[in-house]
């Protein structure tokens, strides 16, 4: 037990060790709270005293939630050792986050962002007060879990950190190896001559490199065999950079460089925060300091990124699901642009569902305007174009899984654990996105199904009504005993018009069985739908592949203890052999499920989405087709009737006439069979009129809701 006057800790409670000091989990002697403590080892007293009293004079000056707080410094009680007591981060550091294997291939994306956001703002703070770390690397950022189970990260270890304004230069060489900016790693690690002095922007690369660590579980340039193994290449790897790299590579002894300008696919983070992200690591991983980026233009771009709101859009055409980084004051427009950049649909081809109803976007209007969304319950687009489904690109986790060595070797078979382990979860993630993805495909075309079908009904409405009061006027009897008199050129003509009308009518009734065929037909496809919904749902695959890591899991623990120990006596040996087999065997098993229970079925599924996406879109023409036809009927109806209108008035003026005429003419005569009282006739007329213009009125009504119909740009099936 060591102790100062406040803080009690065990030398056992170590959480760090550096060259000059060592880092436990202490207490408060009286409140019992838990502290880290700093204890300064006998090489750091042999340092200059303002090298020795820099890190607790910049600590002093620093409160900010992202960096690590200073609480006291003290000293031990017979040694008289310094001792920072600082803040405890429960949670161990950035580099133990990804050293897991469950983030093997990088952290996920709403977790990125908190590094990057926490880092950044941390890092500011240090600007602000004149202060350069000169060690910024995952090891270095540690990690917190706040009250609401969010994750919090500070930046600490200040050893090397100093004064420093934005034009000033300094000379001394800190930092780690892998983190180093190259003019630092050619004197500090090749221990090569030069008189370079280094400015802030040291820290950028730093940052850059670490950023893409997170980003990628890697490092983003490795010489065959590691960064320390071979010192010559790594320097050259980054130094020879090209311009707009962000990462280089040597996949063999004596081999190429190989440089890539993309993040790669194993990656978590969406196309739409790597469009946002690449650009700004491309820009501080600069070897030439006159080109790389200051830090106001990195904290104004990193600012940017982080003050941009995630609209998720899941592309039904495409079946996938993107990430659509915008600034909630800009317009929807600006959001359609953004769409078409990732997806390549045109803004005047984007129609969106949400939660099953139909989305209307106007692009005069904010981006606040739509809808909050996430990734299970994202806008789904539907392209007017069609397209065959790509689904999900992907890299096969079968090839990131070693085999192990036939000897038994307790290092080489935890690294072999480790890196399977890692595939494992690579692949639990892709069969959950694969499954996520099958269920917002058939989830979306359901939903447009069920939108096609409201369509039939709605159509099938207006048609059906048009047929009614065509039926009524047709078949009055007025209407025929007017067409009766065929010694009138204007009853003719009145005939002429009662033809157009029953053809008219014929041709509604043909729109009404047409439609009714297509919605007879979508009702099967929903059913489809709903079948398959129904699979996905019961499918146990994921669950399977989870036991499988969670079984590996446990062997990799042990794998993980056995490390350290020098060596296994017999039994123990034993047991780590089958433990080998049996991890080889779940890994096995695991990459087979993932195969034949996910990917196939996930193939297969596109396969189907492509034909019916196919039949959604020829469904949809068709109804834009019938609902035109519809429409030139109404049209046509209504020009018609009011020709008709116009007749009758004629007829029914001439007819008065005529039959006032002939009363004053000649006496009564009784008739064999008696014709209709002129008033009669006349009253029939004015009635067959009014029932004219009632049915000119509906066909006009009926015809406006049509055309509002066909104006909604984002309707589906008008």
């Amino acid at each position: 037990m060591q102790s100062t006057i406040n803080y009690l800790w065990h030398t056992d409670d170590l959480l760090g060790q550096g060259a000059t000091a060592s880092v436990y989990k202490a207490r408060n002697k009286k409140s019992g709270e838990l502290v880290a403590v700093k204890v300064f080892n006998a090489a750091s007293y042999r340092r200059p005293h303002e090298v020795q009293v820099r890190e607790f004079e910049v600590l002093r000056k620093l409160n900010h939630q992202n960096i690590v707080k200073l609480f006291a410094v003290e000293e031990t009680g017979a040694s008289r050792q310094k001792v920072l007591v600082m803040e405890y981060c429960s949670s161990g550091s950035l580099l133990s986050v990804l050293e897991s294997p469950e983030h093997a291939f990088g952290l996920p994306e709403e977790e990125f962002l908190v590094v990057l956001r926490c880092v950044v703002a941390g890092m500011n703070h240090l600007r602000e007060n004149g202060v350069v770390h000169r060690d910024i690397k995952p090891g270095n950022i540690m990690r917190l879990v706040g009250s609401q189970g969010q994750s919090i990260y500070k930046l600490t270890d200040f050893g090397a950190a100093r004064d420093l304004e934005d034009d000033e230069k300094f000379v001394s060489v800190y930092g780690t190896e892998e983190y180093l900016h190259p003019d630092m790693y050619e004197r500090a690690v090749l221990r090569k001559p030069q008189q370079k002095a280094f400015g802030v922007t040291v820290d950028l690369w730093s940052i850059g490199v670490t950023l893409y660590h997170a980003a990628t579980g890697n490092l983003p340039f490795v010489p065959f065999g590691g960064p320390r193994r071979n010192k010559e290449i790594m320097y050259r790897i980054t130094t020879e950079k090209p311009a707009g790299a962000i990462a280089g590579t040597q996949k063999r002894e004596n081999g190429p460089l190989e440089w890539s300008y993309t993040l790669p696919s194993t990656c978590q983070l969406s196309l739409g925060l790597q469009n946002q992200l690449v650009p700004i690591l491309a820009n501080i991983l600069e070897v030439e300091q006159a080109k790389c980026w200051c830090f106001d233009q990195f904290f104004a771009e990193t600012s940017d990124i982080l003050q941009r709101v995630i609209v998720h859009v899941f592309s039904l055409s495409q079946a996938l699901l993107h990430h659509v980084y915008i600034h909630a004051h800009n317009t929807i427009a600006i959001f359609l642009d953004a769409v078409h950049e990732q997806t390549g649909v045109e803004p005047q081809h984007q129609e969106y569902l949400f939660e099953g109803h139909l989305c209307v976007l106007e692009p005069s209007l904010s981006a606040q305007h739509i809808a909050p969304t996430s990734a299970i319950s994202p806008l789904t687009l539907f392209s007017k174009a069609s397209e065959n489904p790509k689904g999900l690109a992907f890299r096969d986790p079968a090839l990131d899984v070693p085999k192990f060595v036939p000897k038994v070797d307790l290092q080489a078979d935890y690294s072999t654990a480790k890196s399977a382990l890692g595939a494992g979860h690579q692949a639990l993630r892709l069969a959950r996105t694969l499954q996520t993805g099958q269920e917002l495909t058939l989830r979306g075309l359901y939903w447009f199904v069920e939108m096609l079908q409201s369509t039939c009904r709605r159509t099938l409405d207006i048609i059906q009504m048009a047929l009614l009061f065509l039926g009524s006027s047709l078949g009055t009897e007025r209407c025929s005993s007017v067409a009766g008199a065929p010694e009138l050129q204007e009853v003719k003509k009145a005939a002429e018009l009662r033809s157009k009308l029953q053809t008219l009518a014929g041709v509604l009734s043909r729109c009404s069985h047409s439609v009714r065929e297509t919605q007879l037909r979508m009702s099967s496809l929903s059913a489809e739908l709903l079948e398959s919904r129904a699979q996905v749902h019961a499918d146990r695959s994921i669950q399977e592949i989870q036991c499988c890591v969670d079984k590996m899991f446990v062997i990799y623990k042990q794998f993980k203890k056995s490390r350290l120990r020098p060596g296994l006596n017999y039994n123990e040996e034993q047991i780590h052999k089958l433990d080998k087999v049996n991890f080889s065997h779940l890994a096995k098993k695991l990459l087979q499920v993932f195969q034949e229970e996910c990917v196939q079925k996930y193939q297969a599924s596109l396969v189907t989405h492509g034909k019916w996406i196919r039949v959604a879109h020829e469904t949809r023409t068709h109804l834009r087709l019938v609902g035109c036809s519809v429409s030139a009927c109404n049209t046509e109806a209504q020009g018609a009737q009011e020709s008709l209108s116009k007749i009758l008035d004629v007829l029914s003026g001439q007819l008065l006439q005529d039959q006032t005429k002939k009363v004053q003419a000649s006496p009564p005569l009784t008739a064999a069979y008696p014709s209709p009282e002129p008033e009669d006739l006349i009253v029939h007329m004015q009635e067959l009129c009014e029932n004219m213009k009632l049915l000119a009125f509906d066909l006009l009504d009926n015809n406006r809701i049509i055309e509002r119909l066909s104006r909604i740009p984002s309707a589906p099936g008008i």
